[in-house]
């Protein structure tokens, strides 16, 4: 399959991709991921196997777009929550969530 990644052409194969990545130990996934085989990377790791780029020249979407086209399976990572949801605790709360006590203001 040909696809585009920080703007130069690749062929790539499902049997290609498994192949750059048999061996390669999986890095910790702190953001979007991929499946490949038994293990989960992160999208960045992939790409910069994949096409021996430094991962700073292309975006995990390009890698993942790349992935399912592929037939692997993709994972979001985890998202921050919008500003308006977070609420600031007050130390008395923070403790209290750290040590497992419901805050006695709340009783």
């Amino acid at each position: 399959m040909r696809c585009v990644i920080a703007q130069y052409p690749f062929e790539l194969t499902r049997v290609g991709v498994l192949t750059s990545m048999a061996g390669v130990k999986p890095e910790i996934v702190t953001g979007d991921s991929v499946t490949i085989g038994r293990r989960r990377y992160p999208v960045k790791q992939v790409g910069e196997v994949i096409t021996r780029q430094d991962r700073r020249d292309f975006s995990g979407g390009e890698v993942v777009r790349a992935m399912v086209r592929l037939g692997f399976t993709c994972h979001a990572g985890p998202r921050a929550a919008p500003p308006s949801a977070r609420v600031a605790l007050s130390p008395l709360q923070v403790a209290s969530a750290l040590l497992g006590n419901p805050d006695p203001r709340n009783a």
